[in-house]
């Protein structure tokens, strides 16, 4: 009998979130049979998006597995005060620099009709080995980022199911959805899906902190038991906490400040953010946009957080998954429910997938493919080169996703801080005429070199051994900053004093950028 109740809840389970997939592929089919079949209208929907879809396309790519999965991981582990960091924080970061960057490039974009950063990038100092560059560095961090959303799902699927869907299925499940979704639809049908998914996360996570609540007698309740189990948790910086989160130091000033700054110029740079900064219909739509951003961050990140936190003081166990958002529904809410906030939860990986994908497949047959390949490509071809590329791209991140990843919250961190040194030389040449081509290449390749030795080296005292090699350790942490924070300024000290000691050259470029380009 309890077999048989176990198989119902399964199949109920599983029901729910096959359910939701075909309801967002029918969502792409009627996007696909709107599509032009050019390259422009695939990746940016003809820069025709209005308020609440670009809103809510933007809101849902960023809210990923990161997200729904890592940032309650932490507030259980940790406390509660990642909200600061990913809410108040970050919310407010990536607010400013929507404009400060986003603004600045739907000018350009607009004027010119760039489809990416790196085709800005490389027509403003006239050099396509900038723009493949660009390309390269931004698909090189992509990677790790599409894994983490397959290993997001594979991992909430087989909790969910305890373990009758295994990973591996979950992952590939999710892959498949993914391919065939992105490869129909383009940019149009991503950010029509995007909208119900982004409502959809909303209405669920808001619908489990009632529910949870309920279950345990309210707020005062719920906090009053983790203050019981945890009391370092309601002390703002304590700075005690998690030592294997970044070398030490967790909410510490300078480890929250190194976290929001990393992640707020990570996400601008993120491509398939930073090419939401070229589809908005009219300066309207994006400043409007801009302005609401802050408040619908808070309306997720403060339930999802909070449940996190919660959870270490209800003594809910942590899932063999390592997930506790699951394990946390499965304790307080039904089976129907549990499924319907899970799959809300993959509503949000897979609305950050397939804008992953989409704009990985631009990166590549725009600024690689085109460029070094096969210049004179047909708009035809190069919408053929593009779908193939996200099946391929899928495909591969599927393949690494079953090699045991590390936790999400380190992949999400290293990717995170990967993008974030492309900020610093793309704000300087946006905005300061002086800057030149070398300027560019020293400060996107230095800070990246810098980033990834300090990255993926052991710690300082520590070694290591690739290929044969002893590898020595080096610092991770700079007196409690990050090694992303830190790289950022590398990059930016880089492209200022090699621009000041280069030449630029007079050469006609888009008025709307700022200044001559150099030979």
């Amino acid at each position: 009998m309890v077999g048989v109740i176990l198989q119902s809840a399964v199949a109920i389970q599983i029901g729910i979130v096959v359910a939701y997939l075909l309801l967002a592929l029918g969502v792409g089919l009627v996007a696909y049979r709107l599509t032009d079949r050019t390259a422009e209208d695939y990746y940016l929907a003809s820069r025709t998006l209005g308020t609440v879809v670009l809103l809510f396309t933007t809101f849902a790519t960023l809210l990923s597995a990161f997200t729904f999965f890592a940032g309650p991981n932490i507030a259980f582990a940790y406390g509660p005060e990642w909200i600061l960091v990913m809410g108040l924080m970050d919310g407010v970061i990536f607010g400013v620099l929507w404009y400060v960057v986003g603004y600045k490039q739907w000018l350009v974009g607009r004027e010119h009709g760039y489809v990416t950063l790196g085709e800005m990038l490389g027509d403003r100092f006239g050099s396509p080995l900038l723009r493949g560059l660009v390309a390269a560095v931004s698909l090189f961090w992509l990677f790790p980022y599409v894994m983490l959303q397959q290993v997001g799902a594979g991992g909430a699927l087989s909790a969910l199911t305890n373990g009758a869907v295994p990973y591996w299925a979950g992952v590939g499940l999710i892959t498949a959805f993914m391919i065939v979704y992105v490869v129909l639809s383009g940019m149009r049908g991503v950010a029509w899906t995007d909208t119900l998914q982004g409502l959809f996360m909303l209405t669920m996570v808001w619908a489990a902190f009632v529910w949870v609540l309920a279950g345990v007698g309210g707020i005062g309740a719920a906090t009053d038991a983790l203050a019981s189990s945890n009391p370092e948790f309601l002390s703002l910086g304590d700075g005690s906490a998690a030592p294997s989160l970044l070398g030490g130091g967790a909410y510490s000033l300078p480890w929250m400040l190194s976290q929001a700054i990393g992640i707020a110029f990570g996400v601008a740079m993120f491509p398939q953010v930073n090419q939401r900064f070229f589809v908005a219909d009219s300066e309207r739509v994006l400043k409007r946009t801009m302005t609401l951003w802050p408040i619908v961050v808070l309306l997720l990140f403060v339930p999802a957080f909070m449940l996190g936190a919660w959870a270490a003081g209800l003594g809910v166990p942590m899932p063999e998954s390592g997930n506790i958002l699951p394990g946390l529904l499965a304790e307080y809410t039904p089976t129907w429910f549990a499924a319907l906030v899970v799959a809300g939860a993959m509503a949000a990986m897979m609305s950050s997938s397939d804008s992953m994908l989409l704009s990985g497949s631009s990166y590549f047959t725009r600024d690689l493919y085109r460029p070094f390949v096969n210049a004179d490509a047909s708009e035809r071809r190069e919408d053929l080169i593009a779908r193939i590329g996200v099946a391929v791209f899928a495909t591969l991140a599927f393949l690494a996703s079953l090699f045991n990843p590390p936790s999400l919250f380190v992949i999400g961190d290293t990717a995170f801080g990967g993008f974030a040194q492309l900020a610093p030389p793309v704000i300087v040449a946006l905005y300061w005429s002086r800057t030149t081509r070398w300027g560019m290449f020293a400060g996107i390749l230095g800070s990246q070199l810098f980033y990834a030795v300090t990255t993926f080296t052991p710690p300082a005292g520590e070694t290591t051994t690739v290929w044969g090699v002893v590898v020595p350790g080096v610092i991770e942490t700079f007196a409690g900053w990050s090694s992303s924070v830190v790289g950022m300024a590398v990059g930016l000290a880089l492209v200022v004093g090699v621009s000041l000691v280069t030449d630029a050259a007079v050469a006609e470029q888009p008025s709307v950028l700022a200044g001559p380009t150099d030979d």
